[in-house]
């Protein structure tokens, strides 16, 4: 039989009438940003193939952001001025 001939007795492939979620679940890491984002790729379950492409792009940017931003710690508060020493440095002679 030729490859792209089912063999006799063997039911059609149907393919689904509309795109069918994966049902993969997600457990939240307790950061909203993170958990958003997450949320936003079971917007991928109802849409063809060709546009999960734009989804997870989006997913990953903000991802991205999330992780950069964590790696963007505020500026730690420097030692301040130098006090002025409270004796005669210049004068020192015995």
């Amino acid at each position: 039989m030729s490859d792209l001939m089912p063999e006799a007795g063997t039911p059609p492939m149907s393919m689904p009438a509309e795109p069918t979620p994966l049902g993969v679940g997600r457990t939240p890491t307790g950061r909203a940003e993170v958990d958003g984002l997450l949320g936003r790729l079971a917007d991928a379950d109802h849409l063809p193939a060709d546009g999960h492409a734009e989804v997870y792009e989006d997913v990953h940017r903000g991802l991205k952001s999330a992780l950069t931003s964590l790696d963007a710690r505020p500026a730690a508060p420097g030692p301040g001025p130098v006090p002025a020493p409270s004796y005669d440095t210049h004068n020192n002679r015995s």
